[in-house]
């Protein structure tokens, strides 16, 4: 089974980001939930939180710091129950998520973007399954 590590290679390496870094967080409802209203104004826990180290459009990523991808990994335990699948895939599809918000994916822009986005979080989640 390959690392946290390697899958994010290969997803980065997928996006052309071959030097880009990030920092990835785990942490509890609690936590993110203070992340959440700090910084974004909404009440309660997410799943995932991106922040971008860019502060206007899209990066074009030739190297540097993406940015900070936090995960709750209470809630992702929630939706893994939820949704029968294995924790770490539930990991896997949030950390992509959150990598995708940091170059600019919204899905909440528009029903297109959402299935822009949706489509690109497919793509990648084949990346790292196969082996």
């Amino acid at each position: 089974m390959p690392t946290i590590e390697a899958k994010l290679v290969k997803v980065l390496n997928a996006l052309d980001c071959h030097d880009g870094e990030l920092s990835v967080l785990l942490t509890t409802d609690a936590e993110i939930a203070r992340l959440n209203r700090r910084y974004l104004g909404k009440e309660g826990p997410t799943n995932v939180l991106a922040f971008p180290m860019s502060g206007g459009p899209p990066p074009q990523v030739e190297a540097g710091m993406l940015g900070d991808v936090v995960i709750s990994v209470d809630t992702a335990a929630k939706e893994s129950e939820a949704g029968g699948e294995p924790l770490g895939r539930t990991v896997d599809r949030l950390l992509i998520h959150g990598i995708l918000h940091l170059l600019g994916h919204d899905h909440e822009v528009s029903p297109a973007d959402a299935d822009r986005m949706a489509a690109e979080e497919k793509r990648l989640m084949s990346i790292i399954e196969e082996e």
